[in-house]
C-alpha cells in the first residue's frame, strides 16, 4: 500500500478531529475540526452516492459559508475534482463551464435551482443539488444520514484536487488544473514563511471561489489548525467588530483602501494584529505607506496566480518594499526573460516573468495546445506579466504582457466583455482595457466606435450587458471615439488606450 498523498491527510487537526475552533462565524456559530471532519465526512458519503467517482468533477456555485468550505473538504475526501464558480456568474456563463467541465454533479444556491437546472440538464449534469448560507439545501439533507466516518481516497500526489477556471485575453475561459501536490506545497510554504501556528486567528472576508480565499487563505488555516473568523464578505463594520479576536487579515487592495478611509482604523485598533496580507492585484505603493502611517503596519504583497497559487512574497521579517511582490518563495524559481527568446535577462532589466515549483499547475482542461504554449521545454511557466528583479531578490510586476485586466481582485479579459458590446446594434467595435482605479486597482473601461446616425449611449450600453455578464465584469465608464488606433499591422493599440484614459477615474 503506497502512502497517502491526499490533501485531506495533509491537515492533520483536521485528519485527526481535534476539538478545537476551525470557523467562527459573525452570528457567534463554532464549527471546531472535529464537527468539520464528521461534516466532511458526511458529505463524502453524500458525493459517492450521487454516484461521484474520483476524478469526477464536482461544480458550486454557492454563496459562502461554512458548509460550503466543508463541500470541498469532502471533495479532497472523496478524490473528487472541486470546481468552484464566480457566485456573480450568469446562466449564460454557467452553461459554458458546465459544457467545458462536464462535472457529475452541480451544487446551486437553494433560489437560483430554478435558473440553472434547465442549463444543468442541457449541459447533460446527472445530479443538480443545492447548498444553502444556514446549513440547509438538498445536499445537507441527503448528508443528515449519511455516516459520520469516510476512507479517504487514496491518491498519487499528481492527481487533480481542483480546476479553477481563469481569463485571458482572447477565446473563452480555460480550466487551470491544479493537483494534490500543488495545493499541498504551497500551503505548507506559505504557513511557513509567514509563520502561521495554530494560534492564529485569521479574519476571512474573501470569496471562496478565488484562489486567494480558498487556497491561500482556508488551506493555510487547514495546515496549522488555526483558526478563521468567516465573514460572508467584506464589511467595514464586521471587520472592526470583529479585529480585536483576530491575529491575522487577508485581503485584496480595496479591503485596505476602504478600510483607509475610515476613521476607526488607528493604531489602538490593530495593535494586537500580527500581519495584514495583500494581493490578487497590485497594491498602490500610496495605500501601502498610508496604511503604515496610519497603524503602524507594513502590509505584506505578494504575488500569485490562478495557475501557480503564490510565487513571490515580501518578507515576515525584513523589508517590504511599496511596489514590490518580494523575492520568490522557497523551492520557486522566478525568472525574467526575454519574450521572444526565452533568454534570461540581467538584473534589472524589464520582461516576462516566468515561474516553476511544485506549485505550477499541471496544464489547461482539455487544452494540451494552448498547455505546451504557456510552458517552456525546461519547465518554466510563461506568466504573461511584464515585471524586473532588483540585487535583492524583490519583483516588481511592471505590466501584462497579455490585457488581462485585474479588478478588484477578479479577472477580467477584455474578449468576451468586446464580444458582448459588439453584438450590439449600433456597435461598430470595441476595445476593452483596464484603467488605474483607487477602488479596485482597476476599472473595466470599454472604448467604443458607434456606426455613423445612431443614438446608442453608455447607459444604454450598460443595460444591455447586465444580464449577459458578471457584474464585475461589466464596464464601468463606456467612451465614445471615432476610431481605434491600430498599428502597421491592423492590431488595436490598447497601451495607446491606457495612456489615452489612464485618469478617466481620478
Amino acid at each position: 500500500m503506497r502512502t497517502p498523498e491526499n490533501l485531506f491527510d495533509r491537515f492533520e487537526a483536521l485528519a485527526t478531529g481535534e476539538n478545537r475552533a476551525f470557523v467562527v462565524t459573525p452570528a457567534g456559530r463554532t464549527i471546531t475540526y472535529a464537527e468539520a471532519n464528521a461534516t466532511s465526512a458526511r458529505l463524502a458519503n453524500t458525493l459517492v452516492a450521487l454516484g461521484v467517482a474520483i476524478g469526477d468533477r464536482v461544480a458550486v456555485q454557492v454563496e459562502k459559508s461554512p458548509e460550503a468550505i466543508l463541500l470541498y473538504l469532502a471533495c479532497l475526501r472523496a478524490g473528487a475534482v472541486f470546481l468552484p464558480l464566480n457566485t456573480a456568474y450568469t446562466p449564460n456563463e454557467i452553461d459554458y463551464f458546465l459544457r467545458d467541465a462536464e462535472p457529475k454533479l452541480f451544487v446551486a444556491a437553494p433560489g437560483a435551482k430554478a435558473a440553472l437546472e434547465a442549463v444543468a440538464r442541457a449541459a447533460r449534469v446527472a445530479a443538480i443539488e443545492t447548498l444553502g448560507t444556514a446549513g440547509d439545501g438538498s445536499l445537507m439533507e441527503r448528508a443528515a444520514t449519511q455516516p459520520t466516518a469516510f476512507a479517504t481516497a487514496m491518491l498519487d500526489r499528481h492527481d487533480l484536487a481542483a480546476i479553477l477556471y481563469t481569463s485571458g485575453t482572447t477565446g473563452r475561459s480555460k480550466g487551470a488544473m491544479l493537483s494534490h501536490e500543488n495545493l499541498a506545497s504551497n500551503a505548507h510554504v506559505l504557513s511557513y514563511f509567514w509563520r502561521f501556528t495554530a494560534e492564529d486567528v485569521l479574519l476571512h472576508a474573501l470569496p471562496i471561489y478565488h484562489t486567494h480565499g480558498l487556497f491561500v487563505a482556508t488551506n493555510v488555516i487547514l495546515q496549522v489548525g488555526a483558526s478563521m473568523l468567516f465573514l460572508p464578505k467584506f464589511d467595514s463594520d464586521q471587520v472592526f467588530a470583529l479585529l480585536p479576536r483576530a491575529t491575522t487579515m487577508m485581503g485584496v487592495p480595496t479591503f485596505y483602501v476602504r478600510l483607509l478611509d475610515d476613521p476607526r482604523l488607528t493604531r489602538e485598533a490593530t495593535a494586537h494584529m500580527r500581519l495584514f496580507v495583500s494581493g490578487s492585484a497590485p497594491l498602490l505603493a500610496d495605500t501601502h505607506r498610508g496604511f503604515e502611517e496610519r497603524t503602524g503596519h507594513a502590509i505584506l504583497e505578494r504575488y500569485g496566480m490562478t495557475e501557480t497559487n503564490m510565487n513571490t512574497s515580501n518578507p515576515y521579517a525584513g523589508d517590504r518594499i511599496a511596489g514590490t511582490v518580494g523575492p520568490s518563495l522557497p523551492g520557486i524559481t522566478v525568472r525574467v526573460v526575454n519574450p521572444e527568446t526565452g533568454r534570461q535577462l540581467p538584473m534589472g532589466e524589464i520582461g516576462m516573468i516566468e515561474v516553476k515549483g511544485p506549485n505550477v499547475f499541471k496544464g489547461y482542461w482539455r487544452n494540451p495546445e494552448k498547455t505546451k504554449a504557456e510552458f517552456r521545454d525546461d519547465g518554466f511557466f510563461v506568466t504573461g506579466d511584464l515585471g524586473k528583479v532588483d540585487w535583492k531578490g524583490y519583483v516588481t510586476i511592471v505590466g501584462r504582457g497579455k490585457d488581462l485586466v485585474i479588478t478588484g481582485g477578479f479577472n477580467v479579459y477584455p474578449k468576451e466583455v468586446e464580444s458582448e458590446i459588439d453584438a450590439l446594434p449600433g456597435v461598430v467595435e470595441s476595445a476593452v482595457i483596464g484603467v488605474p482605479h483607487k477602488d479596485f486597482g482597476e476599472g473595466v473601461t470599454a472604448i467604443v466606435v458607434r456606426a455613423t446616425g445612431v443614438t446608442l449611449d453608455e447607459a444604454g450600453i450598460l443595460a444591455a450587458l447586465q444580464p449577459r455578464l458578471a457584474k464585475f465584469k461589466q464596464p464601468k465608464r463606456v467612451i465614445f471615439v471615432d476610431d481605434l488606433p491600430r498599428n502597421a499591422m491592423g492590431k488595436v493599440q490598447k497601451n495607446v488606450l491606457r495612456v489615452l484614459f489612464e485618469r478617466i477615474y481620478d
